[in-house]
């Protein structure tokens, strides 16, 4: 990367002493690297929800190289890629739809390489371990000024498989991204959804949220809130999220643990 020390981010579910190890890996090749674990604690297996950390957080971190690593597919058929954004910056990690939404928070795609150039990887390339082997010494190598171009050829780039919001007869019907470490669900759509379901919606606007179980179908009225005091402690809201997402939460306890959602959910105004 030019100019100044290359700065390096990692996000993995790998824990942190596999996360180490991949940072020890880019110190050897590129001592010079600033190199910043943003997390080690993605959910195991969990490719949309390392997206949207993914999404949410490189925004805010200095243009670079960016590493992802969710990749239950590793040692499959599935390809290494390098993306380059339009603000410059290149990610790293498995073709599974990990890197594609901030690719599109960072500019937009400019294009993506493969990673088989055996010159930038590790002289020995294990079944399970590409974070160590194939991701780590290409990002270092990037960082320190190789050009995607020569990590091995063009490709396209797989975009995220989530489903998309669905309306239909005043309702409308989200996915269940993932689970915070708070316990909030993280549903697949943000406040342009609800206004092209509902018009314009107050806060303080009722909203009942169901949903399918084993047992069958369960319901809840929820308030659409700013923020999490604006209702009793333990008591369920719905909310934009930071990163624009919308969000089922109670007030300082877990919606997953208490509602056991699992799935979509639809949500239905109350007026």
């Amino acid at each position: 990367m030019p100019g100044g020390r290359p700065f390096i981010s990692l996000a993995t579910d790998f824990g942190a002493a596999y996360t180490a190890i991949c940072a020890g890996v880019i110190y050897n090749i590129a001592p010079a690297a600033n190199v910043l674990v943003l997390s080690d604690e993605i959910t195991p297996f969990a490719v949309t929800e390392g997206a949207m950390l993914l999404r949410q957080a490189l925004p805010y971190l200095p243009a670079g190289v960016h590493v992802g690593i969710v990749d239950p597919g590793v040692g499959t058929s599935r390809h290494p890629v390098a993306v380059e954004t339009g603000r410059g910056d290149v990610l790293i990690g498995p073709d599974n739809g990990l890197l594609s939404p901030a690719a599109e928070k960072l500019g937009g795609l400019v294009r993506a390489h493969r990673l088989e150039n055996p010159a930038y990887r590790l002289r020995e390339i294990s079944t399970s371990f590409h974070g160590r082997d194939i991701f780590s010494p290409a990002a270092a190598h990037v960082a320190s000024g190789v050009p995607i171009a020569e990590l091995g050829p063009r490709t396209e780039l797989l975009p995220l498989d989530v489903p998309r919001p669905v309306r239909a007869d005043r309702a409308l019907t989200v996915p269940l991204l993932y689970t915070d470490r708070y316990g909030s669900l993280i549903l697949g759509a943000e406040r342009p959804d609800l206004t092209e379901a509902f018009g314009d919606l107050p806060y303080g606007t009722p909203i009942t949220v169901s949903w399918t179980t084993p047992e069958g179908e369960r319901a809840i009225e929820v308030l659409f809130v700013e923020t999490f005091g604006c209702v009793a402690r333990g008591e369920p809201l719905l909310w934009i999220d930071s990163s624009g997402l919308l969000g089922l939460a109670v007030n300082q306890g877990s919606a997953a643990a208490t509602l056991g959602i699992t799935g979509p959910v639809t949500l239905r105004p109350g007026y």
